[in-house]
């Protein structure tokens, strides 16, 4: 069966689409986990909390909060599994009517046992206006690995994302109780993806695709600061980053016709990560009780396609995704100057749309449930405890993903049903100066 060199060409396109990391970043792989001793009151405390140096992250304006120089080093340690049922995944045949079982695996727990996501902040005053402040996190990510027999298979196999973060920031206390502060974002990205890719027959064993490649980017963050004393208001603003990962496409394993597009060449495609506004409260209720509530926007909808480019030109894939939100309410209770306990719940909605889910998004709607507490050891040093559990609502997988053209044409429809859940230990030292 011939194959021409635009059949060749939109191979290699269809393959890349297939593989693109952007799906991957649904709302549960916005790793939200930025901070120890937020994630024990569910991020309810979030850019009005103004108790810790991670509010570098969250609303570096609050820094003025904070007096002399202040430190913040610790993690999430990420306990998560995620199972696949197939319901009946079938692949097509070039010249046979109908559609044909494509067999295999539930894949297994495609999650690392343990998924760290370390922080660093610190925060210095220089006068009775004016804060520095720095904060290096991991703001982004996600790691997958099916069994290369799942039937999912040619949706994906192994996921990789990585961000790294490092936000020099400031706040300038404007009245005693207003303060605005911003920051720079300095973002590298790396991604590294692979599914199998159908032969034409499938009694052949599968091709292979890979697809790697990094970028260095900038955005920005601002945000107010107002208190009245027994309350605390915060508004935080983080701009989208606009990467453009770039790096090599590789397909292997393509047998007959097929094989002449087997091969590496140069590949690259947008990462477009959203805006997110955060708004926060947190009101005193006495001397040593606080409730907070917070909630955040992310414009997820600017992802309504995926352009790859490669060797081949550059192909367009539709993927609808939907602006989400998150919401968050906790309070926390002083039982004495050196212990302080706290806890949270908070609802999170993911954005993917369900006409465009993927084996590499095992993810939908989840609710926290936080715990956490403050062990103050001595006036300049401090440890934060933190647990938390997310139920992630169950989601069906029906994708139907079409490689080569005609007469080669193969569509392979995915049918799934994803269930999973994340447990989080969280821990960081404050030290003061």
């Amino acid at each position: 069966m011939p194959v021409n060199r635009h059949a060749a060409a939109f191979l290699v396109s269809a393959a890349v689409l297939s593989a693109v990391p952007l799906p991957a970043l649904a709302g549960g792989f916005y790793l939200q986990e930025q901070s120890p001793k937020e994630t024990g009151r569910a991020l309810s405390g979030g850019a009005a909390a103004a108790d810790d140096p991670s509010t570098v992250y969250f609303n570096p304006a609050a820094m003025t909060q904070l007096p002399g120089i202040q430190t913040s080093s610790g993690g999430v340690l990420l306990f998560a599994s995620a199972r696949q049922q197939d319901r009946g995944t079938t692949r097509t045949v070039p010249g046979l009517p109908g559609s044909v079982p494509v067999g295999g695996t539930s894949g297994g727990n495609p999650f690392d046992s343990l998924i760290p996501v370390p922080s660093f902040y610190a925060t210095g005053q220089l006068s009775d206006r004016l804060w520095l402040g720095l904060g290096v996190t991991a703001p982004f990510g996600l790691k997958l690995d099916y069994a290369n027999d799942f039937s999912g298979r040619y949706d994906s196999l192994h996921t990789e994302l990585k961000t790294y973060n490092v936000q020099p920031s400031a706040a300038y206390k404007l009245m005693d109780n207003l303060s605005i502060g911003g920051g720079v974002d300095v973002q590298y990205a790396k991604a590294k993806l692979t599914n199998a890719l159908p032969n034409l027959s499938p009694l052949a064993a599968d091709g292979h695709f890979q697809v790697k490649g990094d970028d260095l980017s900038f955005g920005w963050n601002a945000g107010l600061f107002y208190t009245s004393g027994r309350t605390n208001w915060g508004i935080h603003y983080r701009s989208a980053i606009k990467h453009r990962i770039e790096g090599s496409a590789t397909l292997s394993g393509l047998l007959g016709p097929l094989a002449v597009v087997n091969g590496t060449s140069d590949a690259s495609t947008p990462l477009n990560l959203p805006d997110i506004v955060t708004a926060s409260m947190m009101h005193r209720l006495s001397a040593h009780a606080r409730a907070m509530l917070t909630a955040r926007w992310y414009n997820w909808s600017v992802f309504r396609d995926i352009a790859i480019t490669s060797g081949a030109g550059t192909s367009v894939k539709e993927l609808h995704y939907r602006d989400s939100y998150s919401v968050s309410a906790g309070g926390e209770y002083d039982v004495s100057p050196a212990l302080t306990l706290r806890g949270g719940a908070m609802f999170d909605r993911t954005p993917t749309n369900p006409q465009f889910l993927t084996t590499r998004v095992p993810d939908g709607d989840r609710a926290w449930l936080s715990g956490g507490a403050t062990w103050n050891m001595s006036p300049a040093l401090a440890l934060n405890l933190s647990y938390a559990h997310n139920f992630i609502k169950r989601v069906t997988i029906l994708r139907a993903d079409h490689y080569y053209s005609d007469p080669a044409a193969v569509t392979v429809t995915t049918r799934s049903r994803t269930s999973g859940n994340v447990d989080q230990i969280a821990a960081s030292v404050t030290a003061r100066f």
